[in-house]
Order: C-alpha cells, then sequence, then structure tokens
C-alpha cells in the first residue's frame, strides 16, 4: 500500500464539444497537475463528472490515467455511483482492475438512505468479501447525492482493518477533522481534508494533505501551505486567507468554471461539461473577471513563495 498524502488534485474530465472524452485534452491536465508538484491524483471522482460517465468511460478513463502518471506519484480511483449492491460489485470490481493504487468506496452508496451504521456496515463488509484482498482502498464523503458522513465507529473500523489508505473528509468541520486525526493514528488511512475554509488549520491539527476543489485551479499554492508553511507562517497565514476566498468561486458553475480556467490556460479545447450545461459566463454575472482575479492572484502569491 502506497501512503497517500500531501494535495490530491480532484480531477476534472475535459470533454469535447460533441461529448467526447477529450484524451489529449486530459493528458495535457495530468501533466499540469504534475509539473505543479502534487503528491497524488484522485480520479473519476465527483468533480470527474462520474455520475456522467458510463462504467466503460469510467474505466477507460482510469486506465489513461494510471498509463500517464506511470507510477510517478499514486493514482486513486472511484467510479462508485451505483446503489444495488450487484451493480456496485460490477463497477468496483472493474476499477479494481485498472492499476490504481487505491480504490476509492463512496460513504453515501454504503447506506443510501441513510438508515446508520447497521446497513453501512452490512454493504461494506460484502463489498470487503468480494474485492482483492491485495487492493487498496480508500473512502470518499461525495456530497451527491448526499453527504453521509462517517461515525467515529465506522471510521475506526475501517482504519483498522489496514485496508485503507485515505479519507476524503467532507465534514468541513475542523473539530471533527481533528477528532478524526487522533482516531486513525497509527493505522495506514490518512484523513485528507476537502475543505478549503479550514485547509491551514486542518494541516496543523494533522490533517495529511488537501483535496478540495480548487486544486484545479491553482495546486501548487497547496503544495507549499502543505509543505513550507513553517519557512513563513505569516505569509502561510495570508495565504490560506486568499486560498479561503478564491475557493468560494465552486459555487458559480463548478466544474464548468474550472474547464474555461484550463481552457484560457490552454489545457482544453472546450469547456463542455456533461453535469452542467449553463453558460455560467451569463448565469454568474463577474464570473470571468473574477476568474481573471484568481488567476493574477495565484501569480502573485507564486512570486511571493519564490
Amino acid at each position: 500500500m502506497k501512503n497517500i498524502d500531501g494535495i490530491v488534485p480532484v480531477m476534472l474530465t475535459p470533454f469535447t464539444d460533441d461529448n467526447k472524452i477529450d484524451y489529449p485534452g486530459l493528458g495535457r491536465l495530468i501533466d499540469w497537475y504534475l509539473a505543479k508538484g502534487v503528491d497524488a491524483l484522485f480520479a473519476v471522482c465527483q468533480s470527474s463528472e462520474m455520475q456522467f460517465l458510463t462504467l466503460a468511460e469510467r474505466v477507460e478513463l482510469a486506465r489513461f490515467v494510471v498509463d500517464r502518471v506511470a507510477g510517478r506519484i499514486p493514482v486513486m480511483v472511484s467510479g462508485h455511483i451505483s446503489d444495488e449492491m450487484e451493480l456496485q460489485i460490477e463497477e468496483l470490481t472493474a476499477m479494481a482492475k485498472t492499476g490504481a493504487d487505491a480504490l476509492i468506496l463512496v460513504t453515501n452508496h454504503l447506506d443510501p438512505e441513510n438508515q446508520g451504521s447497521e446497513v453501512f456496515f452490512a454493504r461494506l463488509n460484502r463489498l470487503l468479501a468480494v474485492l482483492p484482498a491485495s487492493q487498496p482502498l480508500g473512502l470518499y464523503e461525495c456530497p451527491a447525492p448526499y453527504r453521509r458522513l462517517l461515525s467515529d465507529e465506522e471510521l475506526s473500523f475501517c482504519a483498522h482493518t489496514g485496508r485503507f489508505a485515505a479519507l476524503k473528509d467532507v465534514c468541513c468541520d475542523l473539530a471533527t477533522v481533528t477528532r478524526r486525526v487522533r482516531l486513525v493514528t497509527g493505522t495506514p488511512l490518512n484523513i485528507i481534508n476537502a475543505n478549503a475554509a479550514i485547509a491551514f488549520p486542518a494541516m496543523l491539527a494533522g490533517a495529511k494533505g488537501f483535496g478540495g476543489v480548487f486544486t484545479n485551479f491553482h495546486p501548487e499554492l497547496y503544495v507549499w501551505l502543505y509543505h513550507h508553511h513553517q519557512d513563513n507562517p505569516d505569509l502561510a497565514q495570508e495565504l490560506a486567507t486568499f486560498l479561503s476566498l478564491a475557493a468560494v468561486t465552486e459555487t458559480l458553475g463548478y466544474p464548468k468554471n474550472a474547464k474555461i480556467y484550463h481552457q484560457r490556460l490552454g489545457t482544453f479545447d472546450s469547456a463542455f461539461c456533461r453535469v452542467n450545461k449553463d453558460n455560467v459566463l451569463e448565469k454568474f454575472w463577474g464570473l470571468g473577471v473574477i476568474l481573471e482575479q484568481i488567476h493574477s492572484g495565484t501569480e502573485y502569491y507564486l512570486n511571493k513563495i519564490k
């Protein structure tokens, strides 16, 4: 099992204007992440629009990322979108064959109707019995179709099986993150916070990195914050405030706004989204200006951290 920690972008999936996966664009995106110094990648997740990908597309997408990264950093994949158990077994078994370093289980599909731990454990144990014992796993509190947070008992159980490498934590609460860090101490499971507002204090509290959506805009700033904040604590706090405020833009048409950002960078040819068909630049007045401000702010802080 590879250690998964640090800055873990939740990968976008670029599409062509005629709604096919843009693999040349995806290759450029992977190269962009790697050039920014990220520590791992999370492919076929919600930011990847996994709920709008066929199983064949999810498998092909995961394999492409694994092959392109070629072992340079760990790759996590999910593609776990079904509620019905037989479909879950089919999709997770297929994803386990992609060569990913960790296969990520989505917590809300382990308890689709939010009935509690009894259902969660019954479904989890069934999956643990059928998935390859050699396949490292992870957990993802994906907000869609609903945010299903783990109880302390559930998290502790998973951590102490020794099969789980990471939790993508979306509790958005520093006290909970801090408690979870204590619960998994001494196990292979790392807590990777996904909320930008608490990104820096969560790191200071022992969270093993950050995996929020703004790793698709300026991952290199999060890399510096995680790995080098002790070099300049005052600048780290200033940067953390910028990152928190910039991340509010998620509410203005993400992930399409991130695709527009990459279209302007030259990563993608198209900003086509399956999950969001809106013209977000018209729907959200001022979004174009905000994206430019995020870009100029990123450049400003890159110069400061140098």
